[in-house]
């Protein structure tokens, strides 16, 4: 489960954040990754559960933003939103597409600190 380095680099950041800015706890932390970028978002949350225990964003709410699935089709000459990558356009089921968004790696949006 690749969710717990994850954690662990993103609760490292956290807590250098809070060190510079003086702050005693988090209370929410915002994430964003695509929705095909291979992280799984029930892991990633009990991974924050567990890891972030003792640490100054202990009890924090996490917020994943999940990024949309953005395809480009060459038979419609459209950029496509969709729940899935299924290698067929969903308009045309053209097998001329190529992935252009839903791969985002994950990323801290922001956070609020007391």
């Amino acid at each position: 489960m690749h969710e717990q380095s994850l954690v662990q680099a993103l609760l490292d950041l956290i807590e250098e954040y809070a060190g510079r800015y003086g702050a005693k706890k988090i209370c929410r932390v915002r994430l964003s990754c695509g929705r095909v970028s291979g992280i799984e978002p029930a892991c990633l949350r009990f991974a924050f559960a567990v890891q972030s225990q003792g640490t100054v964003a202990d009890g924090a709410h996490l917020e994943l933003d999940l990024l949309p699935v953005r395809i480009y089709c060459f038979a419609c000459e459209q950029e496509i939103q969709d729940e899935a990558y299924h290698a067929v356009c969903p308009r045309c089921r053209g097998s001329a597409v190529v992935l252009v968004g839903g791969t985002e790696e994950l990323k801290l949006i922001d956070m609020d600190a007391e």
